[in-house]
């Protein structure tokens, strides 16, 4: 899938197997505190899902995004994969 971000760059987002989805959901680990919920290791986080869900996405290439890119493509990756499923209940 082909999508472009609000800074006009675009990316190509894999189609995630299965065990892919799951290692890049589990690696997510949340800090729940008075402020509202955090992803803890945020960049590391980020970086994982960029380079397991955006084609071509090399050292080069993650370090000619703004952190503001990261972030969109991290919510667009997170979001795709945590709605795999779920449109359709099961019986």
């Amino acid at each position: 899938m082909k999508i472009k971000l609000k800074s006009g760059k675009e990316v190509v987002l894999n189609d995630l197997t299965v065990d892919e989805r799951d290692e890049l959901l589990d690696s997510v680990d949340y800090d729940n505190s008075d402020d509202g919920v955090k992803i803890k290791m945020v960049h590391s986080t980020m970086t994982k899902f960029i380079r397991v869900g955006v084609k071509g996405s090399d050292d080069k290439f993650i370090k000619s995004l703004t952190f503001a890119d990261k972030t969109e493509i991290f919510q667009l990756i997170q979001g795709d994969l945590l709605n795999l499923g779920e449109e359709e209940a099961s019986d």
